[in-house]
This record gives structure tokens, sequence and C-alpha cells, in this order.
């Protein structure tokens, strides 16, 4: 049976004060490894405390939800670019990543470890999230192509799609049943903005999204049965603040019914995410939508016949046995964290396992 909960979480969770006094302080390798050891714990017991069935470590030994993953593989590298990278309203990051060799996922790929160490270490499911397919490419522009047969963009599609196949047999080898890919891109390219900025690369949108389904299915679609398969989707989460804005019309149809995705988590908490509709194109059957109408981005803990309502308006696309309820984002998809406190983290996780008990009668 592939692991399915009517309450989850995308993944991140603020860091712990030692850790982030560890990294303020520059401690890196072993000792800062030691204090992540030390507080992962009991990450993961709240988690189990407010009663969910799926726990992560909070990404809590990364510094960014995709960079540390993506520097990790061979033949790519994060580098300063010197100015403002990713478009953020009000925040900057100047990091971008380079293509220096042949892809590929390492055998030895540190976010293994970082796996086993939460299936140690919880009582329920363990779940690691990823930064999807689409990321490498959509943040590999073209003059950071170092790699010669990359600058032809099947070419470095298909590489991208066999380096993340390996990544998906990696995880399923270590005892992963739950991986998700953060494949965030899908809901940028609703916006007109930032399809503009990729005609401007002379990447036409379009073309984009149905290469982004197809690399996702390439790389998923010979797991085993029993490995669920999540894919989150948003339009930028930074210290609380956000990319891009436009629904999900562009990109629902490919999503849903050109991958074998088993569970999406899709950000809804404000009328940037546009309306309901697209969740008409989920095919009937096992696939399950958790709509992210608990925000992370703010404390205020949002009203229970607010979120009831949201779910019958939902429920007129979709069946509500193909729903389940997830916040939106992740609480600090970067070390920096958004502008909440541990205490309403904890608060916003409580209201998703009791609005699915509420729900479904099952988180």
């Amino acid at each position: 049976m592939k692991p399915m909960f009517r309450a989850d979480h995308v993944g991140s969770l603020l860091r712990p004060a030692p850790i982030a006094k560890a990294r303020a302080e520059g401690k890196t390798g072993a000792a800062l490894r030691q204090i992540e050891d030390a507080e992962i714990p009991a990450l993961i017991a709240m988690q189990e405390d407010v009663g969910l069935k799926v726990v992560t470590d909070g990404e809590a030994r990364r510094a960014y939800w995709h960079y540390d993953y993506m520097g990790m593989l061979d033949g790519l590298e994060i580098f300063e670019s010197g100015g403002d990278a990713l478009g953020f309203k009000g925040a900057t990051i100047s990091l971008l990543p380079r293509i220096t060799g042949p892809l590929g996922f390492p055998a030895d790929h540190p976010m293994l470890d970082h796996f086993r160490f939460v299936a140690n270490h919880t009582k329920v499911t363990p779940k690691i999230s990823i930064p999807g397919p689409s990321a490498v490419h959509f943040r590999v522009t073209p003059e950071n192509i170092d790699h010669e047969p990359y600058r032809d963009p099947e070419a470095f599609m298909a590489a991208i799609a066999a380096c993340y196949r390996d990544a998906v047999a990696g995880f399923y080898a270590a005892g992963c049943r739950y991986l998700q890919l953060d494949d965030i891109f899908f809901a940028y390219l609703g916006d007109e903005k930032q399809r503009e900025i990729r005609r401007g690369m002379g990447q036409d949108p379009d073309w984009l999204i149905d290469r982004y389904a197809w690399m996702l299915e390439e790389a998923i679609k010979d797991r085993p049965a029993d490995m669920t398969i999540g894919m989150h989707m948003c339009r930028g989460n930074f210290k609380s603040t956000f990319v891009a804005t436009g629904g999900y019309d562009a990109a629902a149809d490919a999503i849903f019914n050109r991958t074998s995705v088993d569970v999406y988590f899709m950000e809804y908490d404000t009328e940037r995410a546009g309306g309901l509709e697209p969740l008409g194109l989920l095919p009937k059957g096992s696939k399950r939508v958790l709509p992210g109408f608990i925000t992370t981005k703010t404390a205020e803990l949002e009203d229970m016949d607010m979120l009831k309502r949201r779910f019958d308006e939902a429920s007129k696309f979709v069946s509500m046995d193909q729903l389940g309820i997830a916040p939106q984002c992740g609480f600090a998809s970067t070390e920096h964290g958004n502008a909440i406190t541990p205490d309403d983290q904890r608060r916003k996780l409580d209201l998703v396992v009791r609005l699915a008990d509420e729900l479904w009668g099952d988180a």
C-alpha cells in the first residue's frame, strides 16, 4: 500500500535556535552535524505530538530548500551572482546554480542519510522533500551552462530526468516510501511576468510546462508500486515574501494527466493562486490534492468554519474523497524562516490535523 494521508505538510520547519546559532557562528561539518542530530528528534516529536502521521526533518540541515540538494549533485555548483537573482518582493537572494559537467546523482548523496536519520527517529511515516526536476532547469539559465552538450535544450532535459530517475531509485533503496518533489515552477509559469522572462530567454512557457511534465514522469514512472510521490507547487516563499502571481490553468492538465504523481500540494492561501476551477481536471481515482488554504507566511490562525467553506467550494470540482489538507508551503523554505514563531508553526500544524479529523474522521 502507498502511504497516503489526509493531513500533511510541505516539509520545512523553522530552524531550532541552537542550529541557527551554530550556522551563524560558522560551524560546519561534524560540529554542525552533532547539533543538528541533537535538535532534529525534537522537531520530529513535535510533528508526532500534534497528530501528524507523516514527518520530515524540517529541512533543518539545509540553508535553502533547493540549492543544498542541487549543489550535492555531480556536475552542478552554486555560485554567488552578485545581484538579485530570484526576484522576491522586498528580499534578495543572490545565489545561482551553474552546470559544470555531466549531471549525476551520487550514490553517497548526503540527503540519503538525512532521510535515514528521520526514519530511525520516528514511529510514523518518514518523508523527505527535494527540489523537483523543473528546479534544475528553471534555475540554470542558458548562460550558466558550461557543459557543451547541455546547450542543446533536449539533451539537458534528458540528463535532468535521468539524474532524478537515479535519485528516486536511491531514496527507495534507502527505505523511502514517500518522496516529495518540489516542482514549484509549474506555478511560476502561470504568471505572465515570469512567462515573459522565459520568452526573453528564447523559451516558450507552454513548451516548458510540457517538457517539465515529461521530465517529472520520466523520473518517477519506474518507481515501485509501494512508493508515494508527492509534488508541491507555490509561487515563492522566502521570509514570508513571494515572487509569482497567477493560477494553475496553464499547468493543470500537464501535472494531473501527464504525470503519475500521487499527491499534489497546491498553494491556495491567497488570490494570487487563482481559482479552484483547475482542480476539475484531476482524474477520478486515487490521486489526491492537498489545497493549501492554511498559510505559513503569517501567524494569524485560520478560522475553522472558513476552511470548511473553502472545501465546500473545492468539492464542486473534485470529490472530497480525493482531497486532504496541508499548509500552502513550508514554514522555512530557507534557514531564515518566515515571519512566524515556533508556537505559531505548531498551532498551524495542529489546525491541519484537527481539520482533517473533522472533515474525514482521520488525519
